[in-house]
Formats: C-alpha cells, sequence, structure tokens
C-alpha cells in the first residue's frame, strides 16, 4: 500500500490529519526509453526516454544538452560520429516534466528504420526499454498525475469517439479527481470530528446533533449521486454496449448489420443459415460506442458447421449486455422465438424488433409492451432505424450532457461501494441508540472506497494490471 498526502493517519489524539511529504519512488532509478509514435512509416517519428542518465545520453548523442523546453536542430550521432539522423530535440529537466524525472524527446524521420538506429543507440548509452504505460506510471509515483488521470491519459488514447475524446480529456485536465476530492474531504473532516469525540462518550448524543450528522450525510450522499450519475455516463463513453443480433434464420439479421454499419459487411441471401460465424462491427449513436454482432439464426441444425455457429452466438449472447431479437413481422412470435427466449439470461436486456414491414406495406413505430421495447422497422429500407437508434440510447440509459468525465468499471464500482457505506452511516446515526464506533468505521470505509479511485490506497498489484494496459511509449 502507498501513502498519499491525503492519507489519513490516526494519533493519539485520534482527530489529527497529517500531510506527508511526497517521496521520489525513483531515487536511483534506471533510465528507460521507447519509441512514442505507432508503428509504420511517417512523416515523424518520435524517440522518448526518461531518467537521470538523460543529461550524459543528449551529451553522446547530440554532442550537448540541449536548452530546456526549447525546441533545437540537432544531429542524432553514434558512437563513431556518423549521423543517424537529423530533427528536433526537446528537453525537459527534473521535476518540470510528464514523468518528473529528467525527460528527452528526439523528433526525427518517421522511417522505422530510422527508428531503430536511434533506438539501439539510446540502449547502447545506458537506457532500457520501457515496459507499456511506465512513463505514466512514472508521472503518477511522482505525483505529477493522480490515478484517474494516468487512466484518462489511455482513454483519451483509445476513444473511439468524439464524446468519449472530450469526456478523457476532462478527467485528464483533474474534473473526475476534484469531484473525488471534494468528497474525501468533508468525509475527512466529519472523521476528524467523530474521532475527537471518541474520546468523551458522554458528548455522543450532543455531537451528532451539533455537528449536523445527519444533515452533512445526506448532502454528502445526494453530492455522490451526482458524482456516480456522470461517472456511469463516462463508462458508456469508454466501453459502449455490447449488442447481439439474435433470431431465427432469414429473419433479417444481417441485413440489419449492414444497414447499421452502413456497408455491405454481411452476406445477405434467402437460403436460411447463411451466416455461420459471429460478425462484428462498431458504430456510435450520439457519441456512444456500439459493438454489434450478428449471429448466426437460432434453429435445430443438422450441419455441423452451423451447429458450431449456433454454440457461438450462444456465447456471445452470455458476454451481450443487449440483445435485438429480430422477427419476420409476417408471422409474429412463434414457438420457437419463446424457446430463444426461456434460454436468455436473466435479467439481459432485449429491444424486440417486428422486421420485413415494407412487405406488409406497414409504417415503422414503438409498440408499448411493459417494461421491454418492441419497433416494428424494414431492415431493407432503413424505415423505422431512428426510433430503433433511440430505443438503444434508452436501454443503455444515455442522456446528453456536457459534463461526463470518463469513467472505468473499477470506478464505477469504488463509487458503489462509498455510496454503501455512506448509507450504513446514515442507518447507524438514525437508530435510537447510535455507536459512534461504528459510525467512525463506516466513514472511514467510504473515505478509503472513494480514495481508491485518484490512488491514495491502491495496492502495487492493481497499479501492475492498470499500467500494463497502456501502450509502450505513453
Amino acid at each position: 500500500m502507498r501513502l498519499d498526502i491525503r492519507h489519513f493517519v490516526r494519533v493519539s489524539s485520534r482527530c489529527a490529519q497529517a500531510r506527508l511529504p511526497c517521496m521520489n519512488p525513483f531515487p536511483d532509478s534506471d533510465t528507460i526509453v521507447a519509441i512514442a509514435t505507432p508503428p509504420g512509416r511517417g512523416g515523424i517519428g518520435v524517440i522518448r526516454l526518461s531518467g537521470p542518465a538523460v543529461p550524459n545520453i543528449a551529451q553522446a548523442l547530440l554532442g550537448a544538452l540541449p536548452p530546456p523546453r526549447h525546441a533545437a536542430l540537432h544531429r542524432f550521432c553514434d558512437h563513431a560520429g556518423t549521423v543517424l539522423d537529423e530533427g528536433l530535440v526537446l528537453y525537459f529537466p527534473a521535476p518540470r516534466s510528464y514523468t518528473g524525472e529528467e525527460v528527452l524527446e528526439l523528433h526525427g524521420h518517421g522511417s522505422p528504420v530510422v527508428l531503430n538506429l536511434l533506438l539501439r543507440r539510446c540502449l547502447e548509452l545506458g537506457a532500457r526499454l520501457a515496459e507499456p504505460g511506465e512513463f505514466t506510471r512514472r508521472a503518477f509515483l511522482n505525483d505529477k498525475l493522480d490515478l484517474a488521470q494516468a487512466e484518462a491519459v489511455a482513454d483519451l488514447i483509445d476513444a473511439s469517439t468524439q464524446a468519449a475524446a472530450r469526456s478523457a480529456l476532462r478527467s485528464l485536465q483533474g474534473e473526475f479527481s476534484r469531484a473525488i476530492h471534494i468528497l474525501v474531504d468533508e468525509l475527512i473532516n466529519l472523521r476528524m470530528l467523530v474521532e475527537a469525540t471518541l474520546d468523551f462518550p458522554e458528548e455522543e448524543i450532543d455531537f451528532l446533533q451539533a455537528a449536523d450528522a445527519c444533515g452533512r450525510l445526506a448532502r454528502l450522499d445526494a453530492q455522490l449521486a451526482t458524482v456516480r450519475a456522470r461517472a456511469g455516463q463516462g463508462k458508456l463513453l469508454q466501453a459502449g454496449l455490447q449488442v447481439v443480433l439474435i433470431g431465427q434464420p432469414n429473419v433479417g439479421k444481417s441485413s440489419l448489420l449492414n444497414r447499421l454499419a452502413g456497408d455491405e459487411l454481411a452476406i445477405v441471401t434467402p437460403i436460411a443459415g447463411t451466416t455461420r460465424d459471429a460478425l462484428k462491427s462498431s458504430i456510435q449513436i450520439q457519441g456512444i460506442p456500439l459493438h454489434i454482432i450478428d449471429t448466426a439464426g437460432l434453429r435445430d441444425a443438422e450441419d455441423e458447421v452451423e451447429k458450431i455457429g449456433i454454440a457461438r452466438t450462444w456465447q456471445e449472447i452470455g458476454k451481450a449486455d443487449l440483445v435485438l431479437l429480430l422477427l419476420d413481422a409476417r408471422v409474429g412470435l412463434t414457438d420457437a422465438d419463446r424457446t430463444i427466449l426461456a434460454r436468455l439470461p436473466a435479467g439481459l436486456r432485449r429491444i424486440t424488433l417486428r422486421n420485413k414491414i415494407d412487405l406488409l406495406g406497414e409504417q415503422p413505430e414503438r409498440h408499448p409492451e411493459g417494461s421491454d421495447i418492441a419497433l416494428s422497422i424494414s431492415a431493407k429500407s432503413g424505415a423505422g432505424l431512428e426510433l430503433l437508434e433511440q430505443a438503444l440510447l434508452d436501454v443503455a440509459g444515455w442522456q446528453q450532457t456536457e459534463d461526463v468525465f470518463i469513467a472505468r468499471e473499477r470506478h464505477l464500482q469504488a463509487l458503489e461501494a462509498g455510496a454503501r457505506h455512506l448509507q450504513a452511516a446514515r442507518a447507524e446515526v438514525a437508530g435510537a441508540c447510535p455507536a459512534l464506533e461504528l459510525f467512525a468505521e463506516e466513514l472511514r470505509l467510504a473515505q478509503n472506497a472513494l480514495a481508491d479511485i485518484t490512488g491514495e490506497f491502491t495496492s502495487d498489484d492493481l497499479l501492475g494490471v492498470i499500467f500494463s494496459r497502456f501502450c509502450i511509449g505513453k
């Protein structure tokens, strides 16, 4: 476990808050290097170095240490003085750099051959290859970024929509972290009062009234609910929805996939069982990534290949957030469709689509079916696609807003845990005989859960998992 400046420390009075200085986790760290631009040819290629040996490597490679934070034109030379490349150099002395260490960036030509020659030269001069996410991990450990901001770096790189990119940028700029810190600070202040009161048991009831404990907890709960709502929207932008098209053969699943994707991805024929394997396409609706999966028609098949396709269909259904059940509008819901519905996992969200209304001369419409959604559409003509898009947003719970920050599943779990402990704390003080010790413990657990988001109470194992998913060079 690592301590952060926000770590709450109990002292003898049990009401003091200590602020611990940030220690450099790399007092004798090695120097790392990586190609920071994507593989392949390009106009510019960037090599990034970070660590204490950067000044020495710069001297050997460039012949001089560049001026700090100014782009300078240099030749990059090997051990014999032969020029490997020529380009711009940026030098960022510690601690005013991305990682908090000495950082050097070489902006040369984007030839893979040239970049590898430069990389090899840096390795000869004492650097080692960086691990995935190691630059950003060092930035986190050197308190240049908190953990939520560090994760936002990867989310910004991986953003598949403009809305996701904007939300990731808000998190990178600290908006999510500030919202969490406000909640944590409120919890710390309330905990300080509680801890001080524990030494005077006869004052417990008076304390709860004087400190407005119930009112403060209610306000905290409302603030946390707002943050959870914003984070939930951000999770949608980050991960999107897994949507699986299911139904009997020849009900129009492949036609719908082609219509949604805007391309002829799937083969469409009148022959039942044409689709044998899962076909995937990603689209976006109002910034929400939707991963659409076309599957083999569900029926009792004799063909071995088709049987394998049907088995894979059920595998995809098991991983889905939502299924679109397609029916032939001319036939309606059949016994075979009811069999499919009976096999669906409990709680799996569903939209029923009456397809092929163009053959009946009907207009697209939304049908009331209790809590479920049913639509009449035509995948062939595109009629009703607007209704389907809106239904997908409704099921996802999307609300158009500009104050969403990107979030991950672990953030939502931490927020849920914090809310659970706050509710337990409220229940404790609302009782006839409130136990202040239990009240204090629930507040502590709520604080720890929320602090885990920004990395104030985070295990090294979790850090390893998070940063291993970054790209090399970042």
